[in-house]
């Protein structure tokens, strides 16, 4: 059985069929709000779809426990099948051409997710690709991980229009998608960092240029209070991210202030939720406290990558 032919979205995503995701922004606001609204009724069992005989293909350079193992079993749901093409069980590891790679791999498989540390080395997959490819995580995006954040959001306050999202640490990847998909919706999303940890000032000035056309807004501050004030949502990650291992302590003493607990929460909206993406360090970019207390919706958060790419897959393969 298909997604509800009710959905009045539906074209939105039937438009997604054979497309590539590599990031937030290649979703227009009307598909993202459709991919939600499909991860909810999923999620919900008002939705059936069934991909049997789909194969999706999982190249990841960087360790992973949510992405690998909510891509997987997101596939097995819909009747698919996962290859785990690890890079040092495969030729990819030795060194051969990403051009032959997604060539040979499209004979085999019906779409690929990439985790990876270049956004470059993505789009060169595409590039090459006759089948879809998801960012399932370079150093620039994590589109995959905001659809279930706005997904946790959208959980707990309905419509997104108008709400904020504030995000306190290091502006790297996920604080982009953040950015990204937060503006297509309308959504009002601060950044708090210290200075010089802002975002990339394109990613910036793309969500600047999406939030006006959307009514949101696009901020970055530099002082935590400031940062959460009112907000509906505080959300964190980890202050050095894979690759910046070396960054650690450096990193530790420039955010020191920054750590997402008790009384940040208290400086939000009464009925605030806290967001963090995990793994978390306790004490470091967030308290145990933050983790464990009413607010939390981080493992809700974590559930629902597993439905938000059920969603993705089944658009992207034509299961809508």
């Amino acid at each position: 059985m298909q997604a509800a032919a009710s959905n009045p979205l539906a074209p939105a995503l039937a438009a997604l069929c054979g497309r590539d995701l590599l990031s937030s922004a290649d979703l227009s606001a009307e598909q993202t709000q459709a991919l939600l609204q499909l991860a909810a009724d999923l999620k919900a069992g008002r939705s059936q779809i069934d991909l049997a005989g789909k194969t999706l293909g999982l190249i990841f350079t960087k360790a992973s426990t949510r992405t690998r193992v909510s891509f997987s079993v997101a596939m097995a749901r819909l009747g698919g099948q996962t290859l785990d093409l690890n890079p040092q069980l495969t030729q990819v590891g030795r060194g051969e051409p990403v051009a032959d790679t997604a060539r040979v791999l499209s004979r085999y498989v019906d779409a690929l997710a990439i985790r990876t540390f270049a956004q470059e080395e993505l789009a060169e997959y595409a590039h090459w690709a006759s089948i879809p490819v998801i960012n399932a995580l370079t150093d620039l995006e994590h589109p995959c991980q905001a659809l279930a954040d706005y997904l946790t959001l959208q959980e707990a306050f309905g419509e997104l229009k108008g709400l904020t999202l504030s995000y306190v640490g290091d502006g790297n990847n996920v604080a982009h998608s953040l950015l990204l998909c937060g503006a297509l919706l309308g959504v009002n999303v601060r950044i708090g960092c210290p200075v010089g940890f802002e975002p990339n000032g394109e990613v910036l000035g793309r969500a600047q240029a999406l939030a006006a056309a959307s009514g949101g807004s696009v901020a970055v501050l530099h002082e935590p209070v400031a940062a959460v004030r009112g907000a509906h949502a505080l959300y964190t990650d980890v202050w050095a991210s894979m690759g910046q291992e070396e960054e650690k302590a450096e990193r530790e003493r420039a955010f020191a202030g920054w750590c997402l607990n008790e009384e940040l929460i208290a400086e939000a909206d009464p009925r605030a939720i806290v967001l963090h993406c995990l793994p978390a360090y306790r004490g470091l970019e967030i308290s145990s406290g933050a983790i464990e207390g009413p607010s939390s919706r981080i493992f809700d958060q974590a559930e629902n990558r597993l439905h938000a790419q059920q969603a993705l897959l089944a658009a992207l393969l034509g299961g809508v």
